[in-house]
């Protein structure tokens, strides 16, 4: 019991530090409890996968943590699924190209 009172402390002194900060940055309390939270910060880069994507670059792909971000299992079962599509694309490109070329030799 002691130790979720000392948490309850610990939050409320967090919460009133935070608006105190406010405060003092010239923002009234009304002001600051309205407002609630911000837009996230547009000056990050995008997150961008090439014109001709490879399973190696849906792999490499990395996103930015937010406060009311996507949920990480999600994201990362999609990409996962994405990269085993482009991945099996990939395969069958090359098996194609190769029977094509197979096929203009033996033409030859």
């Amino acid at each position: 019991m002691s130790f979720f009172l000392v948490v309850i402390a610990i939050v409320i002194a967090a919460g009133l530090v935070w608006v105190g900060t406010q405060v003092f940055r010239g923002r009234s309390v009304p002001e600051v409890l309205d407002r609630g939270l911000e837009e996230p910060l547009r000056g990050l880069p995008p997150v961008l996968l090439p014109e001709r994507p490879s399973a190696d670059d849906v792999d490499r792909i990395r996103f930015s943590l937010g406060l009311r971000g996507y949920r990480m299992d999600q994201v990362d079962d999609v990409l996962e699924r994405l990269r085993d599509r482009i991945a099996e694309q990939d395969a069958e490109i090359d098996r194609l190209r190769r029977r094509a070329r197979s096929e203009v030799e033996a033409a030859e």
